[in-house]
């Protein structure tokens, strides 16, 4: 590992720049490997590698009939799969792959990232504020429903989710990040995007959290 303590120049498509320090996954070789090594390697799907790719985010080299992705592809995915994990959006993660290969030195990349870390890390702060909120302001109105009606538990039985979407939500409200979710039910990031906004939309939530919120106080999730 003692390559880690050296500079990196990202070398993505011709680009300068520097990546931050991060331990790469211990299953991979640190030299040229192969699209199903990768994917194992940061537990995501081949469909997740390629909307990176398609995104600009990585570089896949062509050895024969094969996709591989060299050493300056795998700190990339170490970087971006770190991102992915605390849910930061794409396009966040676009901004910060390209302010990295303006930096000049391994200093100046590192306290680049350790910036958006510090951005991200207040941004999910706003999140669960406003979450606390919305969890009491929905509980307020289903009281006045049930004092209304009699009833509390009617909202949740117009609501229907399919059994796919069920296992979504276990997931979202386990707070697991959407690439997380992908890899765990095999399937493309752009397809559980997808179904998460489906999810959202049942609920009538304006994101992921009152979705997940909604879901407990209506009896969808359980709330231990």
């Amino acid at each position: 590992m003692q390559d880690m303590k050296k500079p990196v120049a990202l070398g993505q498509q011709g680009t300068g720049g520097f990546l931050p320090h991060l331990p790469l996954p211990g299953t991979i070789a640190q030299h040229q490997v192969a699209i199903a090594d990768m994917a194992d390697a940061f537990g995501v799907t081949h469909r997740t590698l390629h909307f990176y790719e398609e995104k600009g985010l990585l570089s896949a080299k062509r050895v024969g009939p094969m996709r591989v992705y060299n050493l300056d592809d795998i700190r990339r995915m170490t970087v971006i799969n770190a991102c992915r994990e605390i849910d930061m959006p794409i396009s966040a993660i676009q901004e910060l792959m390209d302010a990295l290969s303006e930096t000049r030195s391994q200093s100046e990349a590192d306290q680049l990232f350790e910036t958006a870390l510090h951005a991200r890390k207040r941004e999910l702060a706003a999140q669960q504020s406003i979450l606390r909120r919305q969890m009491q302001r929905i509980s307020e109105l289903l009281e006045s429903a049930a004092e209304g009606d009699g009833s509390g538990a009617e909202p949740a039985a117009r609501i229907h989710l399919s059994p796919i979407e069920i296992k979504c939500l276990g997931f979202m409200a386990e707070g697991y990040p959407a690439n997380r979710i992908a890899a765990l039910m095999d399937m493309d990031l752009t397809a559980v995007l997808t179904l998460e906004s489906d999810i959202i939309r049942k609920f009538n939530g304006h994101n992921r959290f009152q979705a997940v919120a909604k879901a407990v106080l209506l009896g969808h999730v359980s709330a231990d």
